[in-house]
């Protein structure tokens, strides 16, 4: 063989078997493929479809917002969630918080049926099927506890005496569940959840003796009022989860509640739907006065009316306004339903005592009393410009004119959907200003109420069809130009029930989302 071919071949091999560092022959060692990052933003884990399963394999705790940037409440949860991320990463803690930006992500928003914004949802183990909803607060304290109670115990075991005293007096609200049999878990899971009070547990023979027990019960214990609650556990029917937390929500707090920012989420969060507002000015000694008579009234309605003092000398002008009252109007007592929104004010403004509150409270209850709504006045040149004004005491002579096609939007001053909308309802008007039979109005559903029906959420819009038989068509397409005037020149109909289409504003501002109405009022 040629000995210039030898060295060619020499060469050859030498080079497949990566001994000059030509790269690794056949067979030989290969380079592990780079792992991808997942991207981090201001201690908040950044995901896409391509790294959320690299997430789960390394974060065994999990929680993942799903967001859209357009969105309001997004926002203004963003400064709490990455606060909530802080506290966990100083406890050294095994979560992680993580968020998808929703709409840039389809195919996450449509496997974890995502419908509106934001959503949470916690995901343990790696287990991507079968995340749990957040439920819990929206401030950072709250997140950061709510994942506490879930990675770690949300109850302290007790022992002795010792260890129980020194729970019952370490906080105002302390629930300790006495168990003998079969009930834990179910006080377990509602311990998880229940963020504002501290949990205890013991099936300790000793500890049921100190506190006079005999069989299974959930007690619980506060520094204010009677000092102590007893639920006993039906020997039957066993812990009704249900039942215990309406219980605990009832009785954890105070019999009358001062209105502030801080009483505010539990006022609402207490499920009793009726509530009687004492509104005072706490500067006013003849004012504070009132108070022993509106606190002996309270407790036998406890469970069934909430007992609220509204200080009208404080920062409560939207509360007053939501009543449609004045602060020298105080003191005065208004009645709410929370569920209806129905409003009530005593027949008889006199001297409020524990027998005047006591019979207010009864004709209410009993169906005595007529609610009021609220109305501002009609302005003078209400129909002056292309948005006609309308209020409750107009409302109905406009709306259910015969011979018009009215077109009205139900929004609230303080609605960031209704701000955007604005515009176009405003070009609406101006493009139907010259057709006799068409009305475009508004009406600040906040400070008007309607015998006709309520407004849930914000903003509503609702067509009055011209004709008799006071027909109401609720709107519930796209909010621009084009599918308004295509509903407006097809009868109050779209052409083939066009699809729901909201770029700006999917989800409305509703009681629920948003807290309208009172809860956003207060």
């Amino acid at each position: 063989m040629d000995s210039q071919l030898l060295s060619v071949l020499l060469l050859l091999l030498l080079g497949a078997s990566g001994l000059w560092g030509q790269g690794p022959g056949p067979g030989g060692p290969s380079e592990e493929p780079q792992k991808e990052e997942v991207p981090e933003e201001d201690g908040i884990l950044v995901l896409s479809h391509r790294t959320l399963g690299l997430a789960l394999q390394e974060h065994p705790a999990l929680l993942v917002e799903f967001y859209a940037p357009w969105c309001g409440h997004c926002k203004a949860l963003a400064p709490e969630y990455i606060k909530a991320a802080a506290l966990l990463a100083a406890e050294s803690a095994k979560t992680r918080l993580a968020k998808v930006d929703g709409p840039s992500e389809p195919e996450l928003t449509k496997e974890f049926a995502v419908t509106e914004y934001p959503t949470l949802k916690f995901f343990r183990d790696g287990n991507r099927t079968n995340p749990e909803e957040y439920t819990g607060p929206r401030e950072a304290e709250g997140i950061a506890e709510w994942l506490r109670r879930r990675v770690g115990s949300s109850t302290t075991r007790l022992e002795d005496e010792e260890g129980a005293q020194a729970l019952i007096d370490a906080q105002d609200v302390v629930v300790i569940g006495f168990f003998q049999d079969e009930d834990v878990a179910t006080f377990l899971a509602l311990a998880q959840d229940a963020l504002d009070m501290t949990f205890g547990l013991t099936d300790r023979p000793q500890l049921f003796q100190k506190f006079g027990l005999t069989k299974d019960t959930v007690v619980l214990f506060k520094k204010f009022d009677e000092g102590r609650a007893d639920f006993p556990v039906d020997e039957e029917l066993g812990l009704d989860q249900g039942d215990l937390s309406r219980f605990l929500l009832t009785h954890s707090m105070h019999l009358v509640t001062e209105f502030n920012s801080q009483t505010s989420p539990k006022i609402f969060a207490a499920r009793i739907l009726n509530h009687l507002l004492l509104f005072i000015n706490q500067t006013l000694a003849v004012h504070q006065e009132l108070l022993a008579g509106f606190r002996e009234a309270a407790p036998p309605f406890r469970g069934q009316v909430l007992f609220v003092v509204v200080d009208v000398g404080a920062d409560n002008n939207h509360v007053l306004q939501y009543f449609g009252l004045k602060a020298e109007e105080a003191p005065t007592l208004r009645f709410i339903n929370m569920e209806t929104t129905k409003k009530y004010m005593p027949a008889d403004q006199g001297l409020v005592t524990a027998a005047s509150v006591t019979a207010f409270c009864h004709s209410v209850l009993n169906g005595k009393v007529k609610p009021y709504l609220l109305s501002q006045e009609v302005p003078p040149d209400w129909d002056q410009r292309p948005v006609k004004t309308l209020v409750g005491k107009n409302f109905e002579q406009v709306a259910f004119d015969e011979t018009k096609n009215v077109f009205i939007k139900f929004y609230a001053p303080w609605c960031t959907h209704c701000k955007e909308m604005a515009p176009t309802w405003e070009a609406l008007a101006e493009k139907y200003r010259d057709h006799e039979d068409i009305v475009i109005a508004e009406l600040d559903a906040t400070a008007n109420e309607l015998e006709a029906f309520a407004v849930q959420g914000f903003p509503t819009l609702k067509y009055f069809p011209a004709g008799q038989g006071r027909k109401v068509i609720e709107y519930k397409s796209a909010r621009d130009l084009e599918t308004f005037s295509k509903f407006l020149d097809n009868g109050g109909k779209l052409p083939e029930e066009e699809p729901i289409e909201e770029p700006s504003a999917p989800f409305p501002e509703t009681i629920a989302n948003s807290t309208t109405d009172l809860k956003e009022e207060l």
